[in-house]
């Protein structure tokens, strides 16, 4: 690993901590401070709300002031996400995403919607934005989006649409340890809580891999050495 990749840990984290919240809480950290640097006051929509970059996401938008509109599975997860800072949520297996967005927000949608999940909510997340609104599709956990047409995006309202990598926001020494020193400051004065949903031997990998693709993980989870 290269030298700039590692970043100090505060007294405050363990290592169990630093192991669950650094990639998720770096991903919100460009997320919502460098991709579409939110200011306060703003209602978004966050995909996938009560996993672990979810909850991190609840957290980071409550301190901001910010009204985030969760998308979950179920009603445990919909208080999960709701414990966690989350303004509104959306249960998608009962509930018509973009027609929900639209009541929430009295018919104006949203500036924002961050898609971690791809494939399977691709056209919720474009019908719920304003006009001009970016699209920050940052994950596939449903599979890639394919077969886009550029056209949907005039017809939707001149919408943008970027498909970001940590990488290229925290490529640079000076970037990771300015994305971290957000991210830490935020765990110190306990504003954002990291949740270890779940834990599994090293030997148990395939068991965690199957249980994050089936969605049957909440927060974050956390492989640990035999």
């Amino acid at each position: 690993m290269p030298a700039w990749q590692a970043v100090k840990l505060p007294r405050k984290v363990d290592f169990e901590t630093a192991a669950a919240m650094m990639l998720k809480g770096l991903t919100v950290q460009y997320l919502f401070r460098q991709i579409y640097r939110l200011q306060g006051g703003e209602t978004i929509l966050f995909h996938a709300a009560a996993g672990g970059v979810g909850l991190i996401a609840c957290q980071w938008a409550r301190a901001l002031g910010v009204k985030l509109i969760g998308t979950v599975s179920s009603p445990e997860k919909a208080e999960l996400a709701r414990r966690h800072g989350a303004w509104e949520v959306i249960d998608y297996s009962r509930e018509d995403v973009a027609k929900r967005v639209l009541e929430l927000t009295d018919g104006q949608k949203v500036p924002v919607v961050y898609d971690g999940v791809g494939k399977d909510t691709w056209m919720s997340s474009l019908d719920s934005l304003q006009p001009k609104g970016l699209m920050v599709s940052f994950g596939n956990a449903s599979g890639p989006v394919e077969g886009v047409n550029l056209g949907i995006l005039a017809s939707k309202g001149s919408l943008y649409v970027t498909r970001p990598t940590i990488v290229d926001y925290t490529g640079t020494r000076e970037k990771l340890t300015a994305a971290a020193k957000d991210l830490f400051d935020l765990v110190k004065k306990e504003k954002i809580t990291i949740e270890v949903g779940q834990r599994f031997a090293l030997r148990d990998a395939v068991q965690a891999h199957e249980a994050l693709a089936g969605r049957k993980t909440t927060g974050a989870t956390v492989l640990l050495p035999d």
